[in-house]
């Protein structure tokens, strides 16, 4: 496998931990409503890039699974009530803090990735390569921009009031 391959599956492999990540948090974080909603938004971008690099990798010598199975089971249940007990206690906002922080630097990483994939398309006139890096790369960024207004926003009271 070469450099391309290598970082394909990175990314792929890090698209996947992203949505499952975003997922899990939105659970966790059942009452806080925005972090549920949008996480789970979100998470369907990573599990839409998944599948695409997936699809792209055959093409380039490197098999990737597709998306992995979400269907609610009992553990989601679990955290659906654990997240109605737990409510908005400080440390319930310490927790949603480090998920944040987890989440960004996941995106950040995944970002990287993409800039990476899209310079060498561009080096290897790689129009496929490049045409997907350009539709999902931008998606990749507004997750990390939300996780960052998040942080940004939640940390000077969630910080204070512990």
């Amino acid at each position: 496998m070469n450099g391309i391959g290598v970082t394909l599956r990175a990314l792929h492999d890090g698209e996947r931990d992203l949505e499952t990540d975003l997922l899990a948090v939105a659970e966790r974080h059942r009452t806080e409503h925005e972090v549920h909603h949008v996480a789970t938004d979100v998470a369907r971008w990573s599990r839409e890039h998944a599948a695409r690099l997936a699809a792209l990798g055959p093409d380039r010598g490197v098999e990737l699974s597709g998306p992995r199975d979400h269907t609610p089971g009992a553990l989601t249940a679990l955290r659906e009530k654990a997240a109605q007990a737990l409510g908005r206690r400080p440390e319930t906002g310490l927790l949603l803090l480090e998920d944040l922080r987890d989440l960004h630097l996941a995106a950040v990483r995944n970002s990287l990735h993409w800039e990476m994939l899209a310079q060498t398309a561009q080096a290897t006139h790689d129009r496929e390569l490049l045409d997907l890096a350009t539709d999902c790369h931008p998606q990749t960024l507004r997750q990390m921009r939300w996780t960052n207004t998040m942080i940004k926003v939640l940390s000077p009271q969630l910080l204070v009031s512990v």
